[in-house]
């Protein structure tokens, strides 16, 4: 049985780390409310760029474009994006564990990773990592998406990939956070939206001119989103981890300053027992 000391110590240490963790939640809390303005900001760029593309698909031939082709190489990458730091729950994990079963099926894949976690998940299980972005979520900004889908759009371009697909967790609301996979590249050629309204559109510049400049731009923020949603996803998770964390410190108390409540009642009973016996000794 711990003494009265032991327990004492272990009391403040729970004390402690419970100010850490509530610390942590706090700052998390802080972070994923920005996280959430930098998404609502970004998506009418995204849904007015998504319209254009329709609308600029439907005009040509957008197989033309090298962006749109399928290559001949039979390789695959996959840029799996997942968090510089843990405490987080199983935010990293879960997307690791979504890709996972993805690399083991398919054949040749050249794996990215973007973040700590999924770079030491994967190279524990001997896959090899390509390339590694590290630190990205410390500064997060466009610049960093451009530089990933820069890299990505090489890989294609120069037909080492058939494919690059891009894994991330989406940030659905604060207490869930979904694992996907979505392809990046080669752009799927998407179909005109039935409410738009029907007619031909004229561009100035031609809508090859246009594609030469939109599609990676499209590209790019296809990366751009998926950090923002995994940022955010990131902070909500640990969030809700150190929330967990701290309740649990403090039931963790609770239960320790119990048992230090009976041991300390326990040392005083035996004292009054002794004094009690001495005195009956004496008289």
């Amino acid at each position: 049985m711990a003494t009265l000391r032991q327990l004492r110590n272990r009391v403040t240490g729970v004390k402690n780390i419970q100010k850490v963790t509530h610390a942590m939640q706090l700052v998390a809390a802080a972070r994923v409310r920005k996280a959430q303005d930098a998404i609502l900001a970004a998506r009418p760029y995204a849904d007015q760029l998504d319209r254009i593309l329709q609308r600029l698909t439907a005009s040509i031939d957008a197989e033309r474009h090298p962006l749109f082709r399928q290559g001949e190489s039979g390789r695959t990458a996959v840029a799996v994006v997942t968090a510089d730091r843990g405490l987080c729950g199983g935010f990293n994990a879960g997307i690791c564990r979504r890709v996972l079963p993805e690399l083991e099926e398919r054949g040749e894949v050249e794996l990215i990773a973007v973040g700590r976690k999924g770079r030491d998940f994967f190279r524990q299980r001997g896959f090899t990592i390509s390339r590694e972005y590290v630190d990205v979520f410390g500064d997060l900004n466009l610049g960093q998406a451009v530089s990933i889908a820069r890299d990505l759009t090489a890989r294609f371009m120069s037909g080492d990939v058939d494919e690059v697909w891009i894994a991330n967790n989406e940030f659905l609301s604060l207490a869930r956070q979904e694992p996907a996979m979505n392809r990046l590249l080669p752009v799927s050629s998407r179909e005109t939206d039935d409410e738009s309204p029907s007619g031909e559109y004229i561009f100035e510049p031609g809508p090859e001119q246009l594609l030469e400049t939109l599609v990676p731009r499209h590209v790019n923020f296809q990366v751009w989103r998926a950090l923002l949603e995994s940022n955010a996803g990131e902070q909500a998770a640990r969030m809700a981890a150190m929330d967990n964390a701290t309740r649990n410190a403090g039931d963790l108390i609770e239960d320790l300053t119990r048992e230090m409540n009976k041991v300390r009642q326990s040392s005083i009973t035996l004292e009054l027992m002794d004094i009690i016996g001495g005195a009956e000794a004496v008289a």
